[in-house]
């Protein structure tokens, strides 16, 4: 099966459960209310539908434009600007008959919704798969750093990350989620400690650098995975799995070193010692005229961890664990996603470039069915759904909800008038945001 047909399916179920749940967090609340529900639709129904069925007073339904959902509650305005039905004299039964109190829960429902499944996925992950990561401690050779902008903020290849804005992580995941936001870096360089401080453009530098953009990644050995074709190796005596140790007696550990090493050796047959199954022996190889071998390096965690490069940690939870655990995920996931909505709108730090449409979320998900990795990646969009809808932009939960605190505070309701203009003005908005972000995936899908 095709690798993109596999995201595609990943990434429209994933997308699809979402949206429905953060719409039924809408409609719960609505019916428990008694207040009218005229729609509840999967996608956008713009002039028409792929299915529709109407079920007592609501019709169920599955637009043709996936841009998201929508629950249509009567005597609201919302994304239909159906402004008609709001000069008529209110109903018992509409949104705006109803107390200020119940109204903030009905817009609070869906992020409800989207934050509560995020944190039972998260305890359900936890329970079912466990934990698997790589400690930290155990990458004892540092990291390896190819990024030039990296490279230019100070960091070297072999630098160990001691701590990321003051904080050590134990694990490699939480290390690399953590470098996104990061102002000051803490590193070991041979014995000696030292601090970085990222320019306030960092984020914005690294984006940039489109498909270059890398950070600190794990040191390992050239370890064969497939000989090229067109290669003057290609009948060499070498296998997948097959680990150089050293090139005409010169030893080779990580295959960052690599490329300088066959830089002096262009267009010569050097002798490469290699281990296979735990013997050693060796074979000749030609270097072309570029400085290459023509091989495609591999590996895994695993053989690495039995090579001395890493250890993987394992851990196991019970159910009660499980909770704890996953309220910690939930926790970090959120306020890490806050810090980088925090980045982004602040434009001085150029974090806006890396703001990304339905590419990048697509792009989130890998080219494999893994029901770990969809579980861990809904839970993340599920979080983001949330939080980004709690933005206070007409047109958005948020702004309905800085309307109806504005109310309750002040005694005073805004005139549907009012209402209806702010609808416009954030509905243009929230347009132009997703222009934007999808505009940035155009723009690095064709020039980066």
């Amino acid at each position: 099966m095709s690798p993109i047909f596999i995201q595609a399916a990943q990434f429209i179920l994933s997308l699809s459960l979402l949206i429905v749940l953060h719409e039924m967090g809408h409609f719960l609340p609505a019916k428990w209310f008694k207040t009218r529900v005229e729609k509840f639709y999967l996608f956008f129904d713009v002039k028409f539908s792929l299915f529709k069925k109407k079920i007592g007073e609501t019709e169920y339904g599955i637009g043709w434009l996936p841009l998201g959902g929508y629950v249509k509650i009567a005597g609201m305005i919302d994304e239909s600007m159906d402004t008609e039905a709001m000069q008529e004299e209110p109903k018992p039964w509409e949104f705006r008959s109803k107390p200020s109190w119940q109204r903030l829960i009905i817009m609070l429902g869906g992020v409800t919704v989207n934050f509560l499944i995020a944190f039972l996925i998260y305890v359900f992950a936890s329970f079912y798969y466990g934990d698997t990561d790589i400690s930290t401690e155990s990458l004892k050779d540092g990291y390896s750093i190819t990024n030039p902008i990296l490279t230019d903020a100070g960091f070297q290849t072999g630098d160990k990350i001691v701590s990321i804005n003051g904080v050590a992580y134990e694990n490699y995941s939480d290390m690399r989620k953590n470098l996104i936001t990061a102002d000051e870096i803490t590193i070991d360089r041979d014995g000696q400690t030292k601090k970085i401080i990222l320019p306030q453009d960092f984020l914005g530098k690294l984006s940039d650098k489109g498909k270059e953009n890398t950070f600190f990644e794990i040191r390992y050995p050239f370890i064969v995975a497939s000989v090229s074709d067109s290669s003057a190796n290609v009948n060499a005596d070498l296998k997948e799995g097959d680990v150089f140790l050293s090139i005409n007696g010169k030893e080779l550990k990580f295959f960052d070193q690599l490329a300088n090493r066959l830089e002096e050796l262009k267009g010569q047959k050097v002798n490469v010692e290699f281990l296979r199954e735990g013997q050693k022996s060796e074979t000749e190889l030609q270097v072309s005229a570029d400085g290459k071998f023509g091989i495609y390096p591999g590996g895994s965690y695993p053989q690495l961890e039995e090579l001395g490069y890493l250890k993987i940690v394992r851990k196991e939870y019970t159910f009660v664990e499980s909770i704890s655990v996953g309220a910690t995920k939930f926790t970090n996931e959120l306020t890490g996603y806050g810090a980088q909505l925090k980045k982004i709108f602040t434009p001085s730090t150029g974090a806006y470039k890396g703001l990304g449409g339905f590419k990048a979320i697509f792009d989130i998900f890998p080219p494999y069915w893994s029901w770990e990795s969809f579980w861990g990646i809904t839970a993340f969009l599920s979080i983001m759904l949330a939080v980004l809808n709690l933005l206070p932009i007409p047109a958005l939960d948020g702004g309905h909800v800085m309307f109806l605190l504005y109310e309750m505070v002040s005694g005073k309701k805004p005139s549907d008038k009012f209402l209806e203009y702010a609808q416009i003005v954030g509905f243009v908005l929230l347009l132009a945001l997703v222009f934007f972000a999808n505009g940035n995936d155009i723009y690095r899908a064709i020039f980066k």
